[in-house]
């Protein structure tokens, strides 16, 4: 009898177990989603996919155009000295020089400025009183004030400076008052 009775126990539990196994596996399986939710889902990867590839496409124009307008920023850069001598040489010859030499030289001058214009380089207007901009300008020294208004401010432009499509190639090189 007590066979029969661990017996019926055991088929019991068993029983009970399936009930739980078979409760907990409803549980388990999942809703499969309708065509509708699928459709959504879907949309909205294409749409998310379809708007990264439009700030690619801008990101990597803006890198192009940038590209381009600072492709020659060295060879301006190279060029500044030349641009420098002629002005220098400009000076020599307005105070020692033939008039006709001086109109030859000016004229040389000016187209090799214009043509460095066309191609974006502006120069920077700087001038005595002006206020001292690091952004700008670079000290070289610093001497005492002539004037008391000439405190902080620029005192006299030793080098001109030059930018590059709003972009500093070169700073205009100053002495400062203190």
């Amino acid at each position: 009898m007590e066979n029969q009775d661990i017996n019926e126990e055991s088929i019991n539990n068993q029983q009970e177990n399936n009930v739980q196994n078979d409760a907990s596996s409803q549980d388990n399986v999942t809703v499969a989603p309708s065509p509708e939710e699928l459709l959504a889902e879907e949309k909205d990867r294409y749409i998310r996919l379809y708007a990264e590839f439009e700030n690619y496409k801008k990101r990597t124009s803006k890198e192009k155009m940038e590209f381009f307008q600072y492709a020659n920023q060295e060879m301006m850069v190279s060029m500044l000295g030349v641009l420098d001598d002629f002005e220098r040489a400009l000076k020599e010859i307005a105070k020692n020089g033939n008039p006709a030499d001086l109109q030859g030289v000016e004229l040389i001058y000016q187209k090799f400025k214009n043509k460095l214009t066309e191609k974006g380089l502006q120069t920077m207007e700087v001038k005595a009183g002006d206020s001292f901009n690091v952004d700008f300008h670079e000290a070289i020294t610093q001497i005492p004030a002539p004037t008391e208004d000439l405190k902080g401010k620029i005192v006299d432009v030793i080098e001109t400076g030059y930018t590059l499509n709003d972009k500093v190639i070169r700073f205009a090189k100053v002495v400062t008052g203190n």
